[in-house]
């Protein structure tokens, strides 16, 4: 069985201290990010729902799926949300050596190019496995290394969207990053949680921030 933190405990933010892993606030916004595409059907899904609550996130792009589908990515990028970097293989940076990783990095960087609105680079390491020489170079190459606070672990199939939902809303505080996948795994879970934590947010007065 696959272990997993939906809220992640203050001692693992605490040690892990270089990465961001909530926006520090005391305003009702909360950063929601999805990971994994771009994908047809999924990610147009995401930009037109968040267009509907007047909400901006981030979308963690792999290389790969940027490469296979410019079209679905060309979207992302004219719709004001911000794009970072997820490799270009979505692979675990913990077995993976060091040269290896980077340049999965740097590959996917060429097709993203500088797409943020403000040229700030974001990362999210897949998996969150990083080791410390490759955080260390990548915060060198002038990424922002993005966790999180709330997982709304859409992508277990185990769980009912209804879950994913509650994941989501019973932790929200102020600056949380929320995690979401635009992907075929997590699809029906995420259009289901997606939509009542927007709803969630609008009612208790919250906003949604791109990681600017």
């Amino acid at each position: 069985m696959k272990f997993y933190w939906i809220k992640t405990p203050a001692l693992v933010a605490w040690l892990f201290g270089r990465f961001e892993w909530r926006v520090p606030t005391l305003e009702k916004k909360v950063y929601l990010t999805f990971d994994d595409g771009p994908i047809p059907e999924v990610t147009p899904f995401v930009l037109d729902t968040l267009k509907e609550f007047g909400a901006k996130a981030s979308f963690f792009c792999i290389g790969d799926n940027v490469q296979k589908h410019p079209e679905i990515f060309e979207l992302v990028k004219q719709s004001g949300n911000a794009i970072g970097n997820h490799t270009f293989h979505h692979v675990k940076g913990w077995g993976t050596d060091y040269n290896t990783y980077i340049e999965e990095v740097r590959m996917c960087e060429k097709l993203i190019g500088s797409a943020h609105p403000l040229d700030q680079k974001i990362m999210r390491p897949p998996y969150a496995k990083v080791t410390r020489r490759q955080a260390k170079t990548i915060k060198q190459m002038g990424y922002r290394i993005i966790m999180w606070d709330i997982l709304s672990a859409d992508f277990d199939q185990r769980i009912s969207p209804e879950k994913c939902l509650d994941n989501v809303i019973k932790n929200i505080r102020p600056g949380s990053i929320i995690i979401f996948h635009d992907s075929q795994k997590a699809y029906e879970n995420m259009k289901f949680a997606l939509r009542g934590t927007l709803e969630y947010l609008k009612k208790e007065g919250y906003s949604c921030e791109p990681l600017y």
